[in-house]
C-alpha cells in the first residue's frame, strides 16, 4: 500500500478545492425542494463551477455522465441525476467533487425534502455523527483501523447498519488514492496514520441491512432490503493534533 504524503503546499491547494466543493454543497442543499427534478441539480452544480472556475471530478470518470450524484431514499451511492421529480419525505444525498489547479476536493451530505419521517431524521443525524466520530479519531498516534472502527461503533450503538461494499478513500492529484478506508474494522490495526495523508472519510449507513445491490445503469447502488440509506464526507488533513476538514467554507 503507497500512501502519498502531501507537502503543505499540496495541502494549501486541496484546500481552495475543497472550499469550491462546500461552497458548491451549500448552494444545492439551499435548492432542495419538493417537485424538482435531481437533473436540475447537476445544472445548477455546472454553472457553480464554471462561476468558480473548477472542473467536476466526477464527470466524465470511467463514464459517469453527471457532475454530482444525486442518491435518493434506498439508494446509496452514484445515483445519475434526471428526470426523477424530489417529492416531500424523500432524502437525498449529493455526493460532490471538484477539480482547482490539479487537486481535488470531494464531500458529500444527506438533506430531508420537506417534512421526513422520525426515523429518516435519526438516519441522517446518526450518519452525521458517525463522520464525525471517524473525523475525532483521525490523527497521527492513531491507525486507520481507529477511523473505521469509530464510524462503525457509532452507527450500529443507534442501531443502524455500515455498508461494507463501499469505502473512503486516500485523496489528492487523483480522486482515488490508497488507502481504502472501510467504514467497519477493529481499532489498532491498519497503516499508522501520518501528518500529511490526506483522506476521504465517507460513511454509508443504512436503516436496515447493510449489505447492497447495484441497479440496471450499472451506477446507482441501493439497499437490498430498500431500506433507507444517508452517505456523508469530508476530505480532511491529518496533522499535528487535530486533522484539518478541507472541506469546509
Amino acid at each position: 500500500m503507497s500512501i502519498i504524503i502531501k507537502s503543505d503546499r499540496e495541502i494549501a491547494a486541496m484546500r481552495r478545492a475543497g472550499r469550491i466543493v462546500a461552497t458548491i454543497l451549500g448552494v444545492l442543499t439551499g435548492q432542495v425542494r419538493p417537485g424538482m427534478k435531481t437533473g436540475e441539480l447537476d445544472i445548477i452544480t455546472a454553472r457553480e463551477l464554471d462561476r468558480l472556475g473548477a472542473k467536476p471530478s466526477f464527470k466524465g470518470y470511467h463514464g459517469f455522465p453527471a457532475n454530482l450524484c444525486v442518491s435518493v431514499n434506498s439508494e446509496v451511492v452514484h445515483g445519475i441525476p434526471g428526470e426523477r421529480v424530489l417529492n416531500e419525505g424523500d432524502i437525498v444525498s449529493l455526493d460532490f467533487g471538484a477539480i482547482f489547479m490539479g487537486f481535488q476536493g470531494d464531500a458529500a451530505v444527506t438533506v430531508g425534502v420537506g417534512e421526513i419521517s422520525p426515523q429518516a431524521r435519526q438516519l441522517i443525524a446518526t450518519t452525521e455523527a458517525t463522520l464525525k466520530a471517524g473525523i475525532a479519531a483521525a490523527h497521527p498516534t492513531a491507525r486507520l483501523g481507529d477511523i473505521s472502527a469509530a464510524i462503525q461503533d457509532c452507527a450500529e450503538s443507534r442501531g443502524f447498519s455500515v455498508v461494507r461494499e463501499y469505502a473512503g478513500h486516500g485523496i489528492g492529484r487523483e480522486m482515488h488514492e490508497e488507502p481504502q478506508i472501510p467504514n467497519f474494522g477493529l481499532p489498532g490495526t491498519g497503516p499508522q496514520l501520518k501528518k500529511g495523508m490526506v483522506l476521504a472519510l465517507e460513511p454509508m449507513v443504512n436503516a436496515g441491512d447493510w449489505h447492497t445491490r447495484l441497479g440496471d445503469d450499472h451506477w446507482t447502488v441501493y439497499t437490498a432490503d430498500g431500506s433507507l440509506s444517508a452517505h456523508f464526507e469530508h476530505t480532511i488533513a491529518i496533522a499535528d493534533g487535530e486533522p484539518e476538514v478541507l472541506t469546509i467554507v
